[in-house]
C-alpha cells in the first residue's frame, strides 16, 4: 500500500475543495476518496476517520502509476498536533497550504458553520461577540461537533498558523496558494501545484468552483442526518447510504454571499492587520489591498 506523501492542510474556505477535486482527476495523482479524513487532528473532538487501519484503507487503490498520493483536511493547519503527527507518519511529506484574505474568510467560514449546523447564530457580528463565552464552554450550539471552529478570530489567523508550520517543516516542502491568485489564474496556480508535487501537466483547461456559499433548507433534516451518521459510526458502518446523499442535496440551497457591514469590516481589518503583516513577511508579498475598502478598488467577495 502506498502511503500519502502530500497533504492539503487548509485553510477552510480558501479553495481547498476545488484544488483537491482538480488534483483528484489527474491520472498520476491519487486523492483520498473520503473528503477531509482529519485522522491526524487528534486534538479535535470529532474525527471522520478514527483509526489508522481505516485511514490507510483510503489509499489501498493507489498504484505505481500514482506519483503523488494525498489527502485534504482543511483543519490540519489550525490544529496544533496534526502537522507533528503527519511528520511522524510521513517524515518527508509535502504540504499545500491554501490561503485568503482573513477579512473575507471570517464571513465565509461563519456561513459554512451555519450550513453545517455547527453555528446557530445567523448574525455574524453577534457570533463574533460570542467567541469569549464559547471559549469558556458557554452558548455552544446543540449540534456543534467542534466548538473550537467557532473561534473565528483564531481560525482565521493564517499568519500565526503559517509561522507555526514553518517552524516544523522546511520551506521547500511547503507550497502556499492564495485564493486571489486561483480566482485570477486557476490554470497557472494548478500548474504550480503540479510542479511542486513532481507530476506532469495533464493539460486540464476547465476549473469549476466547488463548495460555493450555501445554506440549509431545514435544520431538523440536518439534525436527522447527523444522528444517522452517528449511528453508522457506532455500528462501524463506513459505506455510503444513498438516501443521505439525496437528503443532503435536497437540503442544500446555493445562496449569494451577504455583504459585510462596513463598520464590522473595519473591525475585522483592525483585528487582522498584524497577522496579515506576518503573512506578507513569510510569503514575501504585499497584501495591503486586503486592508482597504472595496469602494477603494479592493476585491469584494
Amino acid at each position: 500500500m502506498k502511503r500519502p506523501n502530500f497533504f492539503i492542510i487548509g485553510a477552510p474556505k480558501c479553495g481547498t475543495t476545488s484544488m483537491a477535486t482538480w488534483l483528484s482527476d489527474h491520472p498520476r495523482i491519487f486523492m483520498s476518496p473520503s473528503k477531509e479524513p482529519h485522522y491526524f487532528s487528534t486534538d479535535r473532538k470529532w474525527i471522520r476517520i478514527p483509526s489508522l487501519g481505516l485511514y490507510e484503507r483510503q489509499f489501498r487503490r493507489a498504484s505505481e502509476q500514482h506519483i503523488a498520493v494525498g489527502e485534504a483536511s482543511v483543519w490540519y493547519l489550525y490544529s496544533r498536533v496534526a502537522v507533528p503527527n503527519i511528520l511522524q507518519y510521513s517524515p518527508d511529506a509535502k504540504f499545500v497550504v491554501m490561503l485568503r484574505n482573513p477579512v473575507e474568510m471570517v464571513p465565509s467560514l461563519h456561513a459554512q458553520m451555519l450550513y453545517s449546523a455547527n453555528e446557530d447564530v445567523s448574525d455574524l457580528r453577534q457570533a463574533w461577540i460570542l467567541q469569549e463565552k464559547r471559549r469558556n464552554g458557554e452558548a455552544i450550539p446543540r449540534w456543534c461537533r467542534e466548538p473550537s471552529h467557532l473561534q473565528y478570530s483564531s481560525a482565521c489567523k493564517l499568519g500565526e498558523m503559517v509561522e507555526r508550520l514553518l517552524k516544523l517543516v522546511p520551506r521547500e516542502r511547503v507550497l502556499f496558494v492564495v485564493l486571489d491568485d486561483v480566482k485570477a489564474s486557476p490554470r497557472e496556480e494548478y500548474l504550480r501545484v503540479l510542479e511542486f508535487l513532481g507530476v506532469p501537466d495533464d493539460h486540464r483547461v476547465e476549473f469549476p468552483v466547488l463548495n460555493p456559499a450555501k445554506r440549509l433548507r431545514s435544520l431538523p433534516v440536518k439534525a436527522l442526518m447527523r444522528l444517522t451518521t452517528k449511528a453508522k459510526r457506532l455500528f462501524h458502518i463506513y459505506g455510503g447510504l444513498g438516501i443521505l446523499t439525496w437528503l443532503n442535496r435536497w437540503n442544500t440551497v446555493t445562496s449569494a454571499k451577504q455583504p459585510v457591514d462596513p463598520e464590522f469590516r473595519h473591525i475585522l481589518q483592525s483585528h487582522f492587520a498584524f497577522d496579515i503583516q506576518k503573512l506578507e513577511r513569510f510569503l514575501g508579498r504585499d497584501f495591503s489591498m486586503w486592508l482597504c475598502e472595496p469602494s477603494e478598488g479592493c476585491e469584494a467577495e
